[in-house]
């Protein structure tokens, strides 16, 4: 297996700094405008919002100066912030100079839109490849293998109620992505009667999934997240992975906030996921494993107690999460197997 690189520590160090500038929001105006239209004799506004080639309108009212007052209130907010997105896209650009890796453009706008929408603030998480990806700027590493993936897959755990910031509305993710005008469409589910949990982009392979931890009997109906407004598949084990929950930044324009599982539970998760797949998703068994090692690489040299930590909770789990976790254990490298059973005592 080929050596994973490290990044320099300048850039370690670059992007540490760039996490602290972005815990502070800074949104901006990019892609909108607000127009009126007289109609009548009487003024309507409407926010324009353009991306690519599409554009779309969204009604906000007829002129009231409380109106103009919140229209007024964000374009001075777009303003106070213009240093800070300076200086976190010079942080960004000197990063990518320096190696670390990017987000491709068109997860880049769609995690943005999220983050905007408040959804991360609200304990939204990103998990799959796009978490694994995150990762690696992280733990200050270049993978040498990342198997694309169209998906961004989102999971918030229905167990817990979404508490929204004072002032904030309710997240309604359906409205936040096919209002966005990127062309997003609801998956119907397999079931017509059960709601969609899964959002496509018309015309291109990218799309969108909300999952959320099944607990109790065996259940594909999909389950109310009430805090967005939306409903999520269930998917056993998953919450072990939501358990220990960090933040990380997209390297996409002036940086996106995100919360992602910590990699030590990602790894151990992917060893079991890859025992719970078909036979017949091969591909997909294989990027769980190469995921799960090249993490455990990583890991095992520069953070062993977060191996510790994150096997002691895979042991709480149940034996049939352990089974799976092992047999998968057993397929990677023996190398690296050697390793990681050292420090956890397996």
């Amino acid at each position: 297996m080929a050596e994973i690189q490290k990044l320099p520590d300048t850039v370690t160090l670059q992007y540490s700094e760039l996490m602290q500038q972005c815990i502070h929001p800074a949104p901006d105006g990019a892609n909108l405008s607000f127009k009126p239209k007289t109609i009548s004799g009487k003024r309507y506004w409407y926010l324009f919002i353009s991306l690519g080639a599409r554009r779309s309108e969204h009604y906000l009212g007829l002129e009231t100066p409380e109106l103009l007052n919140r229209i007024e209130e964000e374009k001075a907010l777009w303003e106070s912030t213009e240093d800070d997105r300076k200086m976190r896209q010079r942080l960004v650009a000197m990063l990518l100079a320096g190696g670390a890796t990017a987000t491709p453009d068109n997860e880049g706008k769609v995690l943005s839109l999220l983050e905007r929408s408040g959804l991360f603030l609200a304990g939204g998480i990103v998990i799959g490849t796009l978490a694994f990806r995150a990762y690696a700027n992280m733990l200050g590493v270049l993978w040498h293998s990342e198997l694309q993936t169209r998906d961004i897959d989102l999971a918030s755990d229905y167990q817990y109620p979404i508490i929204m910031p004072r002032g904030k509305k309710p997240i309604d993710l359906s409205s936040v992505l096919i209002d966005s005008g990127m062309g997003f469409l609801e998956v119907p589910a397999l079931n017509r009667k059960s709601p969609s949990t899964k959002f496509k982009i018309r015309g291109q392979e990218l799309a969108v999934e909300l999952l959320t931890p099944m607990r109790g009997k065996e259940s594909a109906k999909p389950i109310e997240i009430p805090g967005l407004t939306a409903y999520a598949e269930p998917v056993r084990f998953l919450d072990y992975l939501l358990e220990d929950i960090q933040p990380a930044v997209l390297l996409y324009k002036h940086g996106v906030l995100i919360n992602v599982p910590a990699p030590a539970r990602f790894a151990f998760h992917k060893l079991m996921v890859s025992q719970r797949r078909r036979a017949a998703d091969v591909e997909k068994i294989k990027r769980d494993l190469m995921q799960a090692e090249q993490l455990f690489e990583v890991l095992v040299e520069g953070r062993p107690g977060d191996l510790i930590l994150a096997y002691e909770a895979a042991e709480k789990m149940g034996d049939k999460f352990l089974q799976q976790l092992k047999l998968g254990m057993a397929m990677i490298d023996s190398g690296v197997r050697e390793s990681v059973e050292q420090i956890i005592g397996g």
